[in-house]
């Protein structure tokens, strides 16, 4: 496999908006057969090709979704006597799918080009979702709700990894999804992030989230401390709305150098700890009333972490699962699921995958509410 040429595909970049991926991959690398880019659709099950004519792929039980949940490169044949290199495809740091490079001679530096190909095919994916609707539209895999497709269009990747921590979130039913969110953002030594809960359901419940999440970061992109930004969402939620409308939440800020966690509290769930694979607590906080009702001045919570601590945020949709005629998910069956997750040292939007199938398997289908787990990690690097 030949030396990646990235100026040859950055001018083709820099003078066509839409381009034919798999073709300006070959082209730059070198490669015979045009790479494959796979996609995982939003509840990530499948990974589902960008190349006309070509299969879509399980995440579970296939190289191609074990490439996808552990973020390491395979090798496998092509079937005309080469091999077929299988390596992640990322938006940043978060896995957004695989890419499959046929090569003659799978080397360690063959591999290690792939990856990043990988690596460029996740960038411009990324610069494609902005002015082309195909990536967005193959993700879908299968018909989503209005709701859900708004909430999802103002949501972060849904994996972070920067010096000293990583942090991952995920939504379900991904195609369903109305009422919550999460988001985070990292700078100047800080991973700022938030939790939203909004009542109710359907458009409303989205609309309500999305002024929630627009108002959180106009304020922290305003240079707003905790409390301000946490005044700033139930502002906007009570002058925009006359009723009684509100939104649960968690609003924190993890300083990277020192593991100090800060985090108010707007009625929501208390987060979980998780230390040496096993949870501690709950990690006890003052809080107010939820955002939208008026709560007042918010308490700004401390816990400082040990490195490789984390901690499990999540709304209510995922304690208050159930089946039919069933019990609720609840507490404890959410921290023994975490800690067997844990004990495979999985990254953590892999073991956030895991937890979500639990849930779905437990409620055997599709959920009545929101679900929402958002995970963040101090490495203590």
């Amino acid at each position: 496999m030949a030396e990646f040429g990235y100026g040859r595909a950055l001018e083709v970049l820099s003078r066509h908006a839409s381009v034919d991926l798999g073709r300006l991959l070959a082209a730059a690398s070198g490669t015979g057969p045009d790479p494959v880019v796979y996609l995982v659709d939003f509840a990530r099950q499948v990974l589902l090709p960008l190349a006309a004519g070509v299969p879509e792929e399980p995440v579970t039980g296939t190289l191609a979704g074990r490439v996808f949940t552990t973020g390491q490169p395979a090798v496998g044949a092509a079937g005309d006597g080469t091999a077929l290199v299988w390596v992640p495809v990322l938006e940043q740091t978060a896995r957004i799918g695989v890419l499959a490079v046929a090569v003659p001679d799978p080397s360690p530096e063959a591999v290690r080009r792939a990856e990043l190909l990988g690596v460029f095919a996740g960038l411009v994916v990324t610069g494609l979702t902005q002015v082309s609707d195909a990536p967005r539209v193959l993700r879908h895999g299968r018909r989503m709700s209005l709701p859900a497709s708004m909430q999802w269009d103002m949501m972060p990747p849904w994996a972070l990894r920067v010096p000293g921590a990583e942090a991952a979130g995920i939504l379900e039913p991904a195609y369903d999804i109305a009422g919550d969110a999460f988001d985070y953002a990292a700078g100047d030594g800080v991973l700022h992030f938030a939790v939203i809960d909004a009542m109710g359901h359907g458009l409303g419940s989205t609309q309500l989230a999305g002024l929630a999440v627009g108002a959180y970061r106009h304020a922290r992109r305003g240079g707003e401390s905790l409390t301000g930004m946490h005044a700033a969402i139930d502002d906007a939620l009570a002058s925009d709305y006359d009723d009684l409308s509100f939104a649960t939440g968690i609003l924190g800020a993890l300083h990277l150098g020192t593991g100090r966690l800060d985090w108010t509290c707007a009625g929501h769930p208390l987060p979980m700890l998780l230390r040496d694979r096993t949870v501690i607590k709950e990690l006890e906080c003052a809080a107010t009333l939820p955002f939208g009702l008026g709560g007042g001045t918010p308490v700004v919570n401390t816990f400082d972490l040990e490195p490789d601590d984390a901690v499990l945020f999540y709304t209510d949709g995922v304690t208050d699962a159930h089946p039919p005629h069933g019990d609720l998910f609840g507490l404890s069956r959410l921290a023994d699921l975490l800690e067997r997750a844990a004990a495979s040292e999985r990254e953590p939007e892999e073991l956030l995958r895991l937890l979500v199938q639990a849930l779905l398997e437990y409620q055997q289908g599709d959920l009545r509410d929101d679900a929402t787990l958002l995970l963040l990690r101090w490495t203590g690097e």
